[in-house]
């Protein structure tokens, strides 16, 4: 009877300490990126001329100021009518951008310049099958919203229009990549179901691609 109490008592601090400290892992804030800069950097042919993948990255963190002038470069807001850096069908803006950092999975807010908290877990490792995706600095996630796309076509057209979208935005982090010295490869090896039911995305919600980025080795 006192070894039975004393396994209950166990298992019972082991279920209270593991709730904690999962509810402390989603405990995560906003994040207030400072404003991007959006003057400066590499000439665009020279850019196009030093584009590549990279598939091996250090541990390295990126800067905050970095990750806003990624964000921004990738798909920010570059006009007073809220239309973005990268091209959208119709401008639906179908897609967002997910940032899976050590501290956690945030959501891009571009009108407030601010990474909303998803998850408050490392999930890089996740967000790709290779094993060079878990020590890159971050990893893009974009996802589109089939919801926002008002023509009554098959969700198989919903999704070739939002990976066109996506394409762009990856082409968008490719040079930005290039003309800050940094190393970065789009991918579409993803176990997107195991990848979305972490993310807790909605059955409207579909990974289109993932980015990793990061410094090079």
């Amino acid at each position: 009877m006192h070894h039975a109490k004393s396994r209950f008592l166990s298992f019972t601090t082991v279920a209270l300490l593991f709730f904690v400290t999962t509810l402390f892992a989603q405990n995560i804030k906003p994040v207030t990126l400072p404003a991007p800069q959006k003057t400066g950097g590499m000439p665009l042919m020279e850019a196009l001329a030093n584009r590549k993948s990279t598939r091996q990255f250090t541990n390295r963190s990126l800067a905050p100021q970095m990750i806003s002038n990624l964000l921004w470069a990738a798909y920010g807001i570059n006009r007073p009518d809220g239309r973005r850096t990268a091209p959208s069908s119709v401008n639906w803006q179908t897609l967002d951008v997910y940032i899976a950092l050590p501290e956690g999975l945030f959501l891009y807010d571009a009108k407030a310049n601010i990474l909303q908290p998803a998850l408050g877990e490392d999930i890089r490792a996740l967000t790709g099958t290779q094993e060079y995706v878990g020590t890159a600095a971050l990893n893009l996630v974009y996802v589109a919203d089939l919801s926002r796309i008002p023509r009554d076509i098959s969700d198989e057209q919903k999704v070739s229009i939002a990976t066109a979208d996506a394409g762009f935005i990856g082409q968008n982090v490719y040079l930005f990549c290039a003309s800050e010295g940094l190393g970065c490869v789009v991918r579409g090896l993803i176990d997107k179901d195991a990848l979305g039911k972490k993310m807790g995305l909605k059955p409207d919600q579909r990974i289109i691609l993932a980015q990793s980025v990061g410094y090079a080795q």
